[in-house]
């Protein structure tokens, strides 16, 4: 069931009513009812995978709050870690490893038939984001954060409410769990948030992401076809693209959640507006890059080593962040060249403190790399990706301008979505720097209006064909 589905705005006014029609004993089971269905409707099969998985770290966490010996802690916190780790890399790396193999049987004659195997073994739904929630409660307990005082049910809740579970936010126990136990009100709805969040997530996955898909797809499937130029702008254009799908989608599962007395952790804050890389890591994603901080930067031993094993660590959390998105060499090389630039800005600042560039030179810095670097994320493989950057830094060709990407669609809808980018922009850079609040006296009468008009462009521009959010594949 997606966000931009016709099944789900059938499913979520019932879920509401129910909710709060329901007495508050039980709206919690109420709403693990519906978020389990939520799940149930991509794949009957996942959903064991989500119980086994949740209800096992929960059994570990009881294990490890009720033992005081140190060994008996770690075996259990040991066993959590490998059994959600072993399940990421069945998924994410074994399927496509043995796929990759079986094809290269193929292609020598042997009899291995691959529709036979794991050809049609796809990822579950949001894997990587329920199973890194439920393992951070497990490693949290053993590290004395927390009592492991829930019910089952209690912790199935916060490991699957269904708004942020396919795609993040990532929503650590301590800022979810406490929200859960206390009485909600219907009249403590905050209407304008959920109103304002979930029609400006839509806008940005349905009309910038979905519509930008059309041009950016074309481009990467067959990246012989167009010069460095048009190469180069549909890197660009997949870095607005990934940023208002994925953004989008937790804009829509805040102001859902809203509905039900629940706030969500920030999750975006216009990393599109970063002046260097550090800065862009504190803006974008930033749950997922909190969970990396804290269960891997810090277990590596973080910044309480030498200076080179610093450095080293920093790399080594870019490079597994970069793997964790699956089996492709091109995840790897994406996240790489994040860490190699990272630590390249830390040595630059420590040669040269006092130094500071302008801000919009920073800014370009950090679209152009990021462009580059997003273009490895996004190429189909490695073959394709090393032929963008010889087109881009060595076999460099200009010729006929962009007039293969205008060939894609009509020039009515290349100049529409260029319309909407600067749109975009327009908007992050006045959030960014308060502009709007020089007009606070015309926001309640121009508010209603602007909301309005978003709906009518996500009915006229929008993409109804409820395309997948990017990041469920992960």
């Amino acid at each position: 069931m997606l966000f931009n589905s016709v099944i789900f705005l059938l499913f979520i006014p019932i879920v509401f009513l129910v909710y709060w029609l329901l007495p508050a004993r039980f709206r919690n089971l109420h709403l693990l009812i519906s978020s389990y269905f939520f799940y149930f409707s991509y794949n009957p099969w996942f959903l064991l995978l989500l119980f086994g998985t949740s209800a096992f770290d929960f059994w570990c966490a009881k294990r490890i709050d009720a033992s005081d010996n140190p060994g008996i802690k770690k075996f259990w916190l040991t066993s959590s870690v490998v059994t959600n780790i072993g399940v990421l890399f069945a998924f994410k790396y074994f399927v496509p490893i043995a796929n990759y193999f079986i094809y290269e049987f193929n292609k020598a004659e042997c009899v291995w038939d691959e529709n036979t195997l794991f050809n049609n073994v796809i990822i579950p739904a949001g894997l990587s984001f329920y199973t890194f929630q439920s393992l951070s409660y497990t490693i949290d307990v053993y590290r004395g954060k927390y009592k492991c005082s829930d019910t089952l049910y209690e912790f199935l809740l916060y490991v699957s409410f269904f708004p942020h579970m396919v795609a993040g936010p990532i929503v650590r126990y301590s800022d979810l769990m406490p929200q859960f136990k206390v009485v909600q009100y219907l009249k403590k709805i905050d209407w304008e948030s959920f109103i304002r969040l979930t029609i400006w997530g839509y806008f940005k996955k349905m009309v910038i992401a979905d519509n930008l898909s059309k041009l950016v797809t074309p481009v990467f499937n067959y990246v012989e076809s167009y010069n460095s130029i048009e190469l180069l702008l549909a890197g660009f254009l997949f870095v607005v693209q990934v940023y208002c799908d994925f953004s989008g989608y937790s804009d829509i599962a805040t102001g859902i959640s809203k509905l039900f007395g629940i706030n969500l952790s920030l999750n975006w804050r216009r990393p599109l507006l970063s002046k260097s890389l550090h800065e862009f890591w504190t803006r974008n994603h930033i749950s997922i890059t909190t969970w990396f901080r804290d269960y891997l930067y810090i277990s590596l031993g973080g910044s309480r080593v030498s200076y080179v094993r610093w450095l080293i660590n920093i790399f080594l959390v870019f490079l597994i962040s970069g793997a964790w998105h699956g089996a492709n060499l091109t995840f790897v090389v994406w996240g790489a060249l994040h860490g190699v630039v990272y630590i390249i800005e830390i040595l630059v600042s420590k040669k040269f403190p006092n130094f500071k560039a302008p801000t919009f030179a920073g800014w370009l810095y950090l679209i152009f790399f990021h462009t580059i670097s997003l273009i490895a994320f996004r190429a189909l493989n490695t073959e394709d990706l090393w032929h963008i950057y010889d087109k881009l830094f060595c076999s460099i060709n200009l010729d006929n301008g962009i007039s293969h990407l205008l060939a894609i669609a009509d020039r009515l809808f290349f100049y529409i979505c260029m319309a909407l980018v600067i749109l975009l922009f327009v908007k992050e850079y006045m959030e960014e720097h308060k502009r709007s609040d020089s007009f606070e006296k015309f926001k309640s009468s121009l508010r209603p209006f602007v909301y309005v008009l978003l709906l009518v462009l996500i009915f006229v521009l929008g993409d109804f064909n409820a395309n997948e959010f990017i990041y469920f594949q992960f």
